[in-house]
């Protein structure tokens, strides 16, 4: 059987990956006039990283066996 924390860590991986790739993209061309408050924090980044992270750990841990 496969692991259901298998799957979840590849969909961590995923949303992690397009969230890092937003935010590394906003770090090259950054808007004109952020609406957000704390934009220079880069929460995106940094989230997008952890969960990129979390997910491949959860998807390396619950790996199917050989």
């Amino acid at each position: 059987m496969i692991s259901i924390w298998f799957f979840i860590g590849i969909s961590l991986a995923v949303n992690g990956a397009l969230i890092l790739a937003a935010g590394i993209y906003q770090l090259i061309s950054p808007p004109a006039n952020p609406s957000v408050v704390l934009f220079n924090l880069h929460a995106n980044v940094w989230w997008g990283a952890l969960l990129l992270v979390v997910g491949l750990l959860y998807s390396l841990r619950f790996a199917p066996k050989r």
